[in-house]
């Protein structure tokens, strides 16, 4: 049986490691719990979105109307105590409608100087609803904002807020006039959440408490402080080599070009880059993090495999015709780790 060796040359001592996980888990639990009045049925997304913001990565929610992804946002924000702002994607949005632009100013002196107005992307939370509809110039005017957290407009550079998360939703149906997100700007995002229907139980409570005179709100739990020394922690969060390992021999294997699987290479057309490994050591940190574990194990790697590879790889036409899916060649990736 192989032992994991553990690291703690970057952390502090490992009992000082261990009482800010405990008192970080006491938080986070009460946060899920505040989530969940709010949000019913989707214990998935709720966590998986919190694994998300743990990381400092950004989100993207697909799923078809009403299933409480624009909610599931907002209850974010508002548990989180972050500054949060809503943008609807059209086709006509520009880039200047979410960067922000400069307007000409006459002061009291009569010198004229331009001014920069902040677009709603100077948020600590921005949510880019049915981002599929803006137009390519629109969503690649967030790539630099994702990336870097600053923006660039008439050859400045202005700093975004911090923390700085996008959390994008998108609809699978209704496809005529969208612009699907090309590769580039889909690996910025850390994970991929597939929202789906809540059961028959979750459903009935949902459509009680939301038809109702009370409708159920939110308390704030964590501060964008807390949210901030969170993401420090998980960084600090000790790797055992298999689960290092685990992650290496999963994202390499899924490379057509490179990969012992035979599913791979038929059926992929191209695989997960370097961000995909990097993607994964996080938010296994953070999903170890959330359930008040001190380290990570193989049980988080495959749990997150789908939602962190799901989005970095594409399927060949020799897939399709076979009726293959990427979750089942996810779940062959993952097949060696369980």
């Amino acid at each position: 049986m192989m032992v994991d060796t553990l690291d703690f040359s970057r952390s502090t001592d490992p009992q000082t490691l261990l009482r800010e996980v405990e008192a970080l888990g006491v938080k986070l639990a009460a946060a899920r719990d505040a989530i969940g009045r709010v949000i019913y049925g989707q214990q998935q997304a709720i966590d998986l979105s919190l694994v998300t913001l743990l990381a400092g990565g950004h989100l993207l929610l697909i799923g078809v109307p009403g299933l409480a992804k624009t909610r599931l946002v907002e209850t974010l924000g508002t548990v989180m105590g972050l500054d949060e702002r809503r943008i609807q994607c059209t086709p006509d949005l520009m880039p200047a409608d979410i960067l922000g632009s400069e307007v000409l100013e006459e002061g009291q002196d009569g010198r004229r100087s331009f001014r920069f107005i902040p677009g709603p992307v100077f948020s600590q939370l921005l949510m880019a609803d049915e981002i599929n509809r803006a137009s390519p110039r629109t969503q690649s005017a967030l790539l630099q904002a994702m990336q870097e957290g600053r923006v660039s407009v008439a050859g400045h550079y202005h700093p975004l807020p911090r923390p700085f998360h996008v959390l994008a939703t998108q609809n699978p149906l209704e496809q005529e006039g969208t612009y699907p997100l090309p590769e580039a700007q889909l690996d910025r995002f850390l994970i991929q959440v597939d929202v789906d229907y809540p059961d028959r139980e979750a459903e009935r409570r949902m459509m009680i408490a939301t038809t109702g005179a009370d409708t159920a709100t939110a308390p704030t739990v964590l501060t964008p402080t807390d949210l901030m020394a969170a993401q420090a922690l998980v960084r600090r969060i000790p790797v055992g080599d298999s689960v290092v390992d685990g992650i290496l021999d999963m994202v390499r294997n899924a490379r057509p070009a490179d990969s012992s699987l035979a599913a791979v290479r038929q059926h992929v057309a191209w695989g997960p880059g370097p961000r995909a490994s990097q993607s994964l050591m996080l938010a296994a940190r953070a999903r170890a993090l959330l359930e008040g574990r001190l380290t990570p194990s193989l049980d988080d790697v495959v749990e997150l495999a789908g939602p962190v590879l799901r989005h970095r790889m594409a399927l060949n036409f020799s897939a399709r015709a076979d009726g293959v899916t990427l979750d089942d060649v996810i779940g062959q990736l993952c097949a060696p780790l369980r």
